[in-house]
């Protein structure tokens, strides 16, 4: 019987295979975060899962390590930026140091530009922008002791353009673009690459105002080339190459996973 294992198959795997890996996911307990979470557990990856919500975030990590996959639930509150050193100590402790970060905790609290008050907009801000910043930079001493690591932001379709009642989102998005070329520049030279994810619309809690209302949803899925809204497992591959070595040479780069709206 022939080695179903073919050469072809085994370089494909060396490049996009994640044994031995560490990889960090926030916002893990539900929609994009919950599903890149599983994808990089799959991919072989022993993941931690952060996240408030601690009955989703156990039921993530459940069906992780039913499917024989590694996972680590960790409820916190990210908010406190001061707190991250000792959440990537703790991680490191229990299944080694993070060498993959998902930046994929977010808000959007779709307002009216006068309607938001200074707490409003510093929540929005401070989760969507300073958290993935402050929480990559606890993680790039155990990265850089690794010998390098993967960094996958989430940025947005408001990274590039404004949305109605999205003036917070949209300046944390836009920035979010920033940070990844910044974070490219500041640690790629140790091995770091540092990339974004830039979602359409996907059905998760963030989007459901939009799915909820069928001429929006399907407004959205007419503006795309492809002629559809995402699925979730849309972002299996981007989430896998991104944290790969097969995007090794690639750094402060986002890429569109939004069946080409960003393209019309």
């Amino acid at each position: 019987m022939a080695n179903p294992f073919t050469p072809a198959a085994a370089f494909v795997a060396g490049l996009f295979s994640l044994e031995g890996r560490v990889a960090l996911v926030t916002g893990a307990s539900n929609g994009i975060g919950r599903r890149m979470a599983s994808t990089l557990a799959r991919a072989g990856a022993k993941v931690a899962l952060v996240a408030r919500r601690e009955a989703e975030l156990q039921a993530a990590a459940r069906e992780i390590t039913a499917e024989g996959g590694t996972a680590l639930p960790l409820a916190r509150d990210l908010m406190d930026l001061s707190s991250h050193e000792a959440l990537i100590a703790e991680i490191t402790a229990q299944v080694g140091a993070p060498d993959i970060v998902v930046n994929a905790a977010g808000v959007n609290l779709r307002k009216p530009a006068e309607d938001y008050t200074p707490e409003q907009w510093t929540y929005t801000l401070t989760l969507n922008l300073s958290v993935p910043f402050f929480l990559a930079r606890a993680a790039v001493p155990g990265m850089i002791a690794r010998g390098g690591g993967n960094i996958v932001n989430l940025a947005s379709l408001q990274t590039y353009r404004a949305f109605t009642n999205g003036i917070a989102y949209g300046a944390s998005k836009g920035g979010v673009g920033q940070l990844t070329r910044a974070m490219a520049e500041a640690w790629s030279r140790h091995g770091i690459t540092a990339n974004a994810i830039q979602p359409g619309f996907f059905p998760t809690e963030l989007t459901a105002p939009v799915f909820a209302n069928p001429d929006v949803s399907a407004h959205h899925a007419r503006m795309t080339a492809i002629g559809r809204n995402g699925a979730l497992a849309d972002l299996d591959g981007a989430t896998v190459f991104l944290a790969s070595r097969a995007s090794a040479y690639i750094t402060g780069q986002i890429l569109g996973v939004d069946g080409g709206y960003t393209a019309k």
